[in-house]
C-alpha cells in the first residue's frame, strides 16, 4: 500500500473530488487532408476512471497527445484545473514536459521503455521531474544528490510493492514477458505521481489473467493513491466494470457521453462500436 506521504503530494490540489478536473473543448485536429477529431469536448471529473472508447482510428491515442502535449490541435483547447474557483492551466499551450510537471502522466499503447536498464532504473527515470541537484552534483552523488536520490528510491520501492514488482527490480525490462512490462510501464508513470494518468490501452496483447491482474492494477492505483484516470480500452467488459463515466468516439466525433449503463444503450454506440447484435 503507498504510504500517507505519497497519497499527500498525489491529493494537494484543492480540485475537490468530483468536480472538473480536465476539460477538453471543442478540439479538432487534422493531419493534411485527414480530420482526426472534430470539435470534441468532454469533461473529466477528478477522483474518475474515464473510459474513452471507439473502433480503431477513431482518434482516441490522438485525443490523449491532444491533453499530453504531444499534438497541438488546430482548433479548441485542453484547460487543466489546479486549483478552486476558475482557476485553470491551458495545456494546449504547453509543450509535454511542462505538463508532464503539471501531474500529467501517461502510458502508451506501444511500450516506450528502455529495454537495457533494469525494472528499477526505469523507474527510477519517472522521477526525474522531481529531481531539483543538476548533472555534477548527481554524478558525484554525495551530500544534497545523495539524500533526494534515497528519498526518490523510497517512492519507487512503493510503486514496486504496488504493482508486484519485487522479482524484476533488477531484471533487464527488454528480458521480460509483454504483461510484466506493460506493468512496468504503469509504474514508471506511477512514480511520476501523477493527478491524471492517461492509459492508452494498457491491456492490448494480454490474455485474460493478464487482463484481469492489470485491472486489478489500475484499481489500487486509483483507489490507494487517489489518482484521476483517462482509460482508453477495447475490451469492453474491462471498461464496464472499472469505469465511472464513458466516452465514445466515432470516426474522430463524440458520438456518446455518459455512465457505462447510459452509454451500453445508447443506439450510436450499439451501431458504431458495439454492433448490431450487441
Amino acid at each position: 500500500m503507498l504510504t500517507r506521504a505519497y497519497q499527500h503530494t498525489l491529493n494537494s490540489s484543492t480540485v475537490l473530488l468530483g468536480s472538473p478536473l480536465l476539460r477538453v473543448a471543442e478540439v479538432s485536429l487534422r493531419f493534411g487532408g485527414v480530420l482526426a477529431l472534430s470539435e470534441v469536448s468532454l469533461t473529466v471529473h477528478q477522483g474518475d476512471i474515464h473510459a474513452i472508447i471507439g473502433p480503431n482510428g477513431a482518434g482516441k491515442s490522438s485525443l490523449l497527445n491532444c491533453i499530453s502535449g504531444i499534438y497541438r490541435p488546430q482548433h479548441g483547447e485542453v484547460l487543466l484545473h489546479t486549483g478552486a474557483g476558475s482557476a485553470s492551466t491551458r495545456l494546449t499551450d504547453l509543450p509535454p514536459h511542462r505538463i508532464a510537471r503539471l501531474g500529467v502522466a501517461r502510458s502508451f499503447q506501444n511500450i516506450e521503455l528502455f529495454a537495457n536498464l533494469t525494472v528499477l532504473e526505469n523507474l527510477m527515470l519517472g522521477r526525474h521531474i522531481h529531481m531539483r541537484h543538476g548533472v555534477l552534483a548527481s554524478m558525484a552523488w554525495f551530500g544534497p544528490a545523495r539524500r533526494q536520490e534515497i528519498e526518490h528510491r523510497g517512492l519507487v520501492e512503493e510503486v514496486i510493492d504496488l504493482l508486484g514488482l519485487q522479482a524484476y527490480r533488477h531484471r533487464h525490462v527488454g528480458s521480460l514477458a509483454y504483461g510484466i512490462q506493460k506493468r512496468v510501464e504503469l509504474g514508471r508513470a506511477l512514480c511520476l505521481q501523477p493527478a491524471l494518468l492517461l492509459l492508452d490501452e494498457p491491456m492490448a496483447g494480454m490474455n485474460t489473467e493478464e487482463k484481469e491482474d492489470m485491472a486489478r492494477y489500475v484499481l489500487d492505483v486509483h483507489e490507494l493513491a487517489g489518482v484521476t484516470v483517462i482509460l482508453i480500452e477495447h475490451d469492453m467488459a474491462v471498461v464496464m466494470d472499472v469505469s465511472d463515466r464513458v466516452s465514445v468516439l466515432d470516426f474522430g466525433r463524440l458520438i456518446a457521453d455518459g455512465t457505462p449503463e447510459q452509454v451500453r444503450a445508447d443506439p450510436d454506440v450499439i451501431q458504431a462500436y458495439l454492433g448490431d447484435d450487441a
